[in-house]
């Protein structure tokens, strides 16, 4: 794989998609875990001598109008505080490919919401050159994990403008899922949770031949969820609330899984067990998330928006939690640990 690290960047103008789609609530983040997982990046930029480095993201779905509630213009607070020694700006994005006049002490400018434009979701070659030729970049650095499978100006059309390398955050990514899916230690544990069956049952297939142990719980199991096959276990028991509806695995099956958790050497987990956003119903994902964070030596991958947060929320509460990648991608994950091909990985791997 083609990373940041295999060229000279002193002096060099780079542009690098990042992945910041934060929550916002009343234009403050609530959520910086993706801005920052974009920090390895962009501090070895700066400490290898980039002149000047350009962000481009999107968040949310403005639907290629500017919408003053998605303008990534919060971010730069933040972006300030995590990188107090550079100084940093908030531009435009820029159109007929006129420059940008930024100062040659700011060291990162962060360019505004690219979905503030039809081109970047059209995958318009001439949307995304303005902007190369705008910034002036010399080299573009694809490091928005949870994007690449989306064939979009920044992932896609940019191919043809400019030598395309990896961030440190998609070579995190991309390594710590392929090991899973080339030579994973045994026993693998696959913990399948969440709501949509459809949505889980691709990679259940996908992972019978090659997980020793795949446990099934979240609303899918509540729902009544079956198998015949003997490596899926399907929770069985689970805590209800005064209408009977049952929002969490329970004790009996809690109990299954911690054994199976106790024995893997492999671990990927997508989907929470219960209705989490109520802690009364969060006990099975917490223990879970316990015990997988508290195992050492081991591989263990965290993928899926929702389980991703609850994951970050309790590292925040017990700094002893390690996991080997708590993803940035959901999607993005999901199609890569399907064997699918990802239009903005294209450029740089073998």
């Amino acid at each position: 794989m083609k990373t940041i690290k295999d060229i000279d960047i002193k002096d060099k103008i780079i542009l690098v998609r990042v992945d910041y789609n934060v929550p916002l609530k009343n234009g403050e983040i609530t959520d910086d875990l993706r801005i920052r997982a974009s920090l390895p990046t962009l501090e070895y930029l700066l400490d290898h001598g980039a002149k000047q480095i350009f962000l481009i993201s999107h968040l949310g779905r403005p639907e290629g109008q500017p919408n003053s509630e998605l303008s990534l213009s919060p971010i730069t607070k933040v972006l300030e505080k995590l990188l107090p020694k550079a100084k940093i700006g908030f531009y435009p994005l820029p159109t007929n490919q006129e420059s940008l006049h930024v100062p040659a002490d700011t060291k990162i400018a962060l360019l505004e919401n690219l979905r503030f434009d039809p081109g970047e979701e059209t995958n318009s070659p001439e949307f995304i050159e303005s902007i190369v030729k705008a910034t002036g970049a010399d080299i573009y650095v694809q490091d928005g994990f949870a994007v690449v499978h989306r064939a979009h100006a920044s992932t896609d059309a940019i191919q043809n403008f400019l030598p395309i390398y990896a961030g440190l955050l998609v070579e995190s990514e991309v390594n710590n899922l392929s090991s899973v899916l080339k030579n994973p230690a045994k026993p693998v544990l696959l913990i399948i949770g969440g709501a949509k069956v459809e949505d889980k049952q691709p990679l259940i297939d996908k992972f019978l031949t090659k997980a020793d142990r795949i446990f099934v719980g979240g609303k899918i199991a509540a729902d009544g969820y079956q198998s015949s096959d003997a490596k899926i276990v399907v929770a069985t028991d689970f805590d209800e609330n005064e209408k009977n509806e049952k929002l969490d695995v329970g004790p009996l099956s809690t109990g299954e899984l911690a054994s199976l958790i106790t024995d893997a050497n492999t671990i990927i987990w997508n989907g929470l067990l219960g209705y989490a956003e109520d802690p009364a119903y969060a006990t099975a994902s917490t223990i879970a998330a316990e015990l997988i964070g508290e195992k050492r030596g081991v591989t263990t991958i965290v993928c899926g928006g929702d389980t991703t947060g609850f994951v970050e929320n309790l590292i925040e509460e017990h700094e002893n939690l390690h996991y080997s990648l708590v993803s940035t991608g959901g999607g993005a994950a999901l199609e890569f640990l399907l064997g699918k091909e990802l239009p903005g990985l294209k450029p740089f791997l073998p």
